[in-house]
């Protein structure tokens, strides 16, 4: 997997906007906790990078972020999340241990049908 770290809100506001174009990842990532760093290995697995850009937030260092995904996605917050971004909305969202690969690629094919 080859995650582009996310560490600003022009960022977050070029991803939001590419979106109505382009689908993007954003995995929500806490350093302090075991089923972040679970989940993060089980992604770090995939080729998930070869088919969408994947960014990748670091909660501890840049909260500010975190918020404004919660806000502008009207998704809540969780630690730590996925979340597929297509057409500056939110179309896959899932937290803890119920983050997938299989999932995610599933969501993807189904973005792809559209």
């Amino acid at each position: 997997m080859k995650w582009i770290p996310l560490q600003s809100m022009e960022q977050l506001n070029e991803i939001i906007s590419k979106s109505e174009t382009d689908t993007a990842l954003i995995f929500k990532h806490s350093t302090r906790c075991s089923i972040s760093t679970v989940a993060l290995e089980r992604l770090n697995k995939s080729s998930l990078s070869d088919r969408v850009p994947a960014y990748l937030l670091d909660l501890l260092s840049f909260r500010e972020i975190s918020n404004a995904i919660a806000t502008r996605l009207q998704v809540p917050h969780e630690s730590p999340q996925a979340l597929l971004i297509k057409g500056a909305a939110c179309c896959y969202d899932e937290s803890h241990l119920s983050i997938t690969v299989e999932d995610m690629e599933a969501a993807l094919d189904k973005l792809e049908e559209k």
